[in-house]
């Protein structure tokens, strides 16, 4: 029997923390990980005391507002949001981390990440925002697709980690 990955370990963690989201739409998790130490976790829904989606349902979706657009239309924070503003609130710094992802972060994550002095960023699933992809190239950040073990073959022109 072989044992896990780090890469993998940290990855399947994140579903894990996903369970925690209140977004109707997708549950997102994320987590800042540096040397080998998780410091931070985060995952997509309302502000602490806003009432969630799960109780009052989602305006995006009753809009018909698709995945990757319009995000201020939205009481949501993303689980990349809530891992900062987690860090933040504990005086971590997330400098020099890497960031695993259930989803691949949107352009808005993307740079907020990036002024976080983040060193890399993994995803095992896409999300329709090329944006944000293109700014972790231009800003020289590593980042890449990482499958979960169970997950099916990465999307078509993405490099698996």
């Amino acid at each position: 029997m072989t044992r896990m990955s780090w890469p993998s370990y940290f990855m399947q963690i994140t579903r894990l923390v996903a369970q925690r989201s209140t977004c109707t739409r997708r549950k997102v998790g994320a987590i800042a990980v540096k040397d080998k130490r998780i410091l931070a976790t985060g995952y997509n829904g309302a502000p602490a005391k806003i009432t969630d989606c799960l109780a009052k349902g989602c305006l995006r979706q009753e809009l018909g507002i698709p995945s990757g657009q319009r995000h201020e239309v939205c009481s949501g924070l993303h689980a990349e949001q809530n891992t900062i503003i987690q860090a933040a609130v504990h005086g971590i710094s997330l400098k020099g981390a890497e960031i695993y992802c259930t989803h691949q972060p949107c352009f808005i994550c993307t740079k907020m990440l990036i002024n976080c002095g983040i060193a890399a960023v993994y995803y095992a699933e896409p999300y329709p925002d090329s944006m944000g992809e293109d700014m972790l190239k231009e800003a020289g950040i590593p980042y890449g697709f990482l499958p979960y073990d169970d997950a099916p073959l990465p999307p078509e022109g993405v490099e698996t980690i």
